[in-house]
């Protein structure tokens, strides 16, 4: 029988920062699961390191930019593109990541989403959405399905949901796809592609959260959030659905597509250089 060796230093050692630990997450949360896919694509990337940029706002989601150990930005609530935007234009040989969650991006800083997709600025986006703002109780937000419970909707969601594949194909983002967080190695895989493409890239990351929206929507824990990823997950291939079927609704039986939405070639923003003498 081989004895079990002991490792002392593991390959994605470097890329944390262990004075940081223990992290703030809650119990099942999936947003260790998504760094620790995002970190695992920056060592399998031909990008040097020294040249990846993290980007984050406000919420669970932007503790990401303080936990990893490259350049990083924790920025005010829903700025984090703009942030990312002013680095990509001033440093283009940078690859600059935004990791951040749904009510960042899409509630609080859906207008900064939506056009820096328009341009196609060269930014890689990571959205972890859970359905709820987390860090603050729990309430409701664009990304919340219909019908479902929360403090601040305590007869259920009224509204429609965005459906975010379909919001960043219409806003012209390069690359598009949904992944959870019980498919990890597909999800390492699609950021490690979205790092290849030029343009603007986004990464849908559906991850539980079982102290927010969980706790609300009788879903007790972490794990019974990934059984209902795993039973209810359909992978999608070119054409299989319509891009409005691909909004998520718990309230039936209903598949919850996964997959590569977006793969095409529109040339990346490339700002006006004023003209000398002018």
């Amino acid at each position: 029988m081989t004895t079990p060796q002991m490792v002392d230093h593991h390959p994605l050692d470097d890329l944390i920062r262990a004075d940081r630990m223990p992290h703030i997450w809650c119990p099942g949360c999936g947003i260790g699961i998504a760094m620790r896919c995002y970190a695992q694509g920056i060592l399998d990337s031909d990008v040097p390191i020294d040249n990846h940029v993290v980007v984050s706002g406000i919420g669970c989601s932007g503790r990401v930019a303080g936990y990893m150990n490259i350049d990083s930005y924790h920025t005010t609530h829903g700025r984090a593109i703009p942030f990312a935007t002013g680095i990509k234009l001033a440093k283009p040989e940078l690859m600059v990541t935004v990791f951040s969650g749904d009510g960042d991006l899409v509630a609080i800083g859906g207008n900064h989403l939506i056009h820096a997709a328009r341009r196609n600025v060269d930014l890689k986006v990571i959205c972890i959405n859970n359905f709820n703002f987390g860090m603050t109780g729990g309430q409701f937000g664009p990304t919340t399905p219909k019908g479902s419970m929360a403090p601040t909707a305590p007869y259920g969601n009224p509204e429609l949901p965005f459906n975010l594949p379909y919001l960043l194909a219409a806003s012209g983002a390069n690359y598009v796809c949904r992944w959870t967080t019980l498919h990890a190695r597909q999800l390492k895989e699609a950021i490690l592609e979205s790092f290849r493409k030029p343009g603007f890239t986004f990464v849908e990351v559906l991850a539980p959260c079982p102290v927010g929206y969980g706790k609300s929507n009788n879903i007790n824990d972490g794990l019974e959030e990934m059984e209902l990823y795993r039973t209810r997950c359909q992978l999608v291939r070119d054409g299989d659905v319509r891009d409005d079927e691909l909004v998520i609704d718990f309230r039936e039986d209903k598949p919850i597509y996964i997959g590569k939405f977006i793969d095409r070639n529109r040339p990346a923003y490339q700002p006006v250089q004023a003209m000398s003498g002018q």
